[in-house]
């Protein structure tokens, strides 16, 4: 089960390329999002630009500031075969995935990451994806699936997923694009 809420961009205001003030599931930490139809054309990535084959109608993107930061704190299960007790003997692992990407054979990108936090807030793991750059992309318009799995880290009681888009060139679009954010968590059933 994905724990990531809204990791698609389905819900909420949007469908444009104008930015967004809310984002279901997710704290705007920095500028202001916009959530882009794929069928909404003007260079923005389409249903046949190479992304997510599963993808709905809608996708992240930096909106039109320079820097955008989206937040999502998640507490993870208590019990279960993904819970405390398992994450502390070191049976529960992770898998963080999302599909990245940019413009043409601009550098403007999002990062996606999670990082494990105990009970007190203390940092414990940190995986980061991306950015995704031109040359990744063939210089294409164009999403790349992401992907880190390892070990929840024992003491874990929270994950903190961060989504980043970052304008590096000129122009008023951050066009670091992003969809399909996932964080799952998997009982090894053993010994770590």
């Amino acid at each position: 089960m994905n724990l990531v809420v809204n990791g698609d961009a389905e819900s909420g205001p949007g469908g444009g390329a104008d930015p967004v003030d809310a984002v279901p599931g997710w704290r705007i930490a920095q500028g202001a999002p916009a959530l882009i139809a794929y069928s909404l054309g003007g260079g923005y990535p389409t249903p046949d630009d190479p992304g997510p084959a599963a993808r709905g109608s809608r996708f992240f993107s930096g909106g039109t500031s320079a820097r955008t930061a989206l937040v999502q704190d998640i507490e993870l299960p208590a019990r279960g075969a993904t819970g405390r007790r398992e994450v502390d003997a070191g049976r529960v692992r992770y898998a963080v995935s999302g599909w990245l990407g940019g413009y043409a054979g601009q550098e403007d990108g999002a990062r996606l990451s999670v990082e494990f936090r105990s009970a007190d807030g203390t940092p414990l793991a940190l995986s980061v994806l991306g950015p995704v750059s031109a040359a990744e992309r063939l210089g294409r318009t164009a999403l790349v699936e992401c992907a880190a799995e390892a070990a929840v880290p024992p003491g874990a009681r929270r994950a903190r997923v961060l989504l980043v888009f970052t304008r590096s060139g000129g122009g008023t679009s951050n066009d670091g694009y992003a969809d399909a954010v996932s964080l799952t968590l998997h009982a090894t059933g053993g010994r770590p």
